[in-house]
């Protein structure tokens, strides 16, 4: 008895819609896994192992091209032994089966791989009676980017349909292909902003953003180089407007932990009660308007660096609450039993005399002696005001910056600066030169518009300066600049002249005694000996 033709067909179809039912589930839960992560490596493994156990394809391979090499390099693999044999193994573009699928940009079913010349089988696992389906990935209806492959576990006559559930994953895999490089390409651009605006802080929080050239200001670089190796406590000290601020961000930006987060609180802006939240955080409800958990200083600053200016403002209640976490490393948020643990440097800044105020008791000893590891002193203005030419130039830049226009300051308007004592230190400079530069109409700060500025140089050096804020003017003179020929009646306050003309002539005047031509300038003798150095000036002998 034949067998009836209409059995076949039944069983064509119930094998066609077996395999059908098959693929829909394992296309459902490849789409949730491609779903799940970023790692493209990790998510490849896992939809090809979706495949082999409920898509039924054997020995899944996702290999994708190398835009450096123009290799195609193998990504991904499936196999019954859970392991990596394919490290090392690459195709060309258009090299066996594998490459020409690239090349070409079209699917291969070979329907028994044996019989295919050009199949090269470098992993050792493919069956040579089985078939083998490999597809293009693409992104989008570009180039293919990939190739993904696999073997079925049967002969039978429903290739086509596995060629077409193969493509069907592929597309999806481009998708996440191009989701995984789109990604990593946003984050290889945050990393290169990161890293530029950590060179920018770095270069803005440097050595050379901190002017001095005077012996005072060279130690304090030789301490703040050393310093910033460790991670010592250190100790600023100095009058208000010094600068301790910059030699703490240059300590922090120049050290080991230039990476971590360098946090700053103003400890005499805050009562006790807030300063020890600020410090130490609080946890929801532990106090009226406390409606989250709010992380305090110290753990804003973990792996990194904490500045605490204004150090000696501190009550002597709060003083032993801050001494335990410098001892120790360890606080409680505000309201909070749990113990916290940090690793910080301290870096702290005062103004006040801390050791008078041990000997008075209104600062502790411990933690007097807990915050002075490493001093670092910072001069006063007037301590250094060889620097202010420089400083002074400097901050013209910064105004001109920030006021988006050419902005320069003339020798005669540096003699002006050096006549006064700054006891605002060089806060006092910068707000001298912001508002030299609102008067200035036309971008020349000139010893006109300083004076107009309101600067007080009635004293200098202790002596008065004819009482109206201007030195009295030398008598006309006749001089010669560095050997030239003698130019008669050279006024030494002329503006026109520059600085070192003015100091060659008063060294002509004075016969070239220092001393005496320092007095014809109103400056010192250090004063001068520093302007003939840094203007390049021969002295002469007589």
């Amino acid at each position: 008895m034949n067998p009836d033709p209409l059995d076949s067909v039944d069983a064509a179809d119930a094998a066609r819609l077996d395999l059908l039912d098959a693929q829909l589930d394992a296309l459902y839960e490849v789409s949730s896994v491609l779903s799940r992560s970023l790692d493209l490596r990790q998510t490849l493994r896992e939809v090809l192992r979706v495949l082999h156990d409920r898509g039924r394809l054997c020995y899944g391979l996702v290999s994708l091209l190398d835009e450096e090499s123009g290799d195609l390099m193998i990504s991904a693999l499936h196999n019954s032994d859970d392991a990596d044999p394919f490290e090392s193994v690459t195709y060309r573009p258009g090299e066996g089966v594998i490459g020409r699928i690239l090349e070409q940009n079209q699917s291969c079913v070979l329907p028994r791989v044996g019989d295919e010349p050009r199949f090269l089988d470098r992993l050792n696992l493919y069956r040579p009676d089985l078939p083998f389906i490999g597809v293009p990935i693409r992104i989008g209806e570009g180039r293919a980017v990939g190739v993904f492959a696999a073997q079925p576990p049967v002969v039978d006559d429903l290739l086509d349909q596995r060629a077409r559930f193969l493509e069907m994953v592929a597309n999806l895999i481009g998708q996440v292909i191009r989701l995984a490089r789109k990604v990593e390409a946003d984050q290889a651009a945050l990393r290169e902003e990161r890293d530029k605006l950590r060179r920018e802080v770095k270069g803005a929080h440097g050595f050379d953003s901190i002017i001095g050239r005077t012996q005072a200001m060279r130690i304090v670089f030789d301490q703040v180089r050393q310093v910033a190796k460790w991670t010592t406590t250190v100790l600023i000290r100095g009058e208000s407007g010094t600068g301790k601020e910059l030699i703490a961000n240059a300590i922090h930006y120049n050290s080991p932990r230039a990476r971590g987060a360098f946090v700053k609180l103003n400890c005499a802006a805050l009562p006790d009660n807030l300063l020890e939240s600020e410090l130490f955080g609080h946890e929801k409800g532990a106090f009226t308007g406390a409606v989250n958990m709010r992380k305090g200083r110290f753990e804003q600053a973990d792996g990194g660096t904490l500045f605490l200016d204004e150090i000696g403002e501190i009550s002597p209640a709060f003083q032993a609450k801050l001494l335990r976490v410098l001892q120790e490393g360890e606080f409680e948020r505000v309201g909070g039993g749990r113990t916290m643990k940090v690793d910080v440097r301290i870096i702290a800044a005062t103004n006040r005399d801390l050791e008078a105020e041990v000997r008075a008791g209104e600062f502790r000893e411990d933690l007097y002696y807990r915050l002075n590891v490493m001093p670092i002193r910072m001069p006063a203005l007037r301590e250094r005001i060889e620097d202010v030419p420089d400083l002074a130039r400097f901050l013209v830049t910064k105004v001109a910056r920030l006021q988006g226009r050419d902005l320069q300051i003339t020798d005669s308007a540096l003699r002006i600066l050096m006549r006064h004592d700054w006891p605002g230190n060089v806060r006092e400079l910068e707000n001298c030169m912001e508002r030299a530069a609102v008067m200035s109409e036309d971008g020349t700060i000139d010893r006109d518009v300083i004076e107009l500025t309101g600067l007080d140089v009635s004293t200098w050096d202790g002596r008065s300066v004819n009482g109206a804020g201007a030195a009295p003017a030398p008598a006309l003179r006749s001089t010669a600049i560095d050997g030239a020929e003698a130019v008669p009646k050279v006024d030494l306050d002329d503006p026109d002249l520059d600085e070192r003309e003015r100091v060659i002539a008063a060294l002509e005047e004075a016969g070239w005694v220092q001393a005496k031509a320092a007095r014809l300038l109103n400056m010192t003798p250090r004063q001068i000996a520093y302007r003939i150095q840094t203007l390049n000036i021969k002295v002469r002998q007589f």
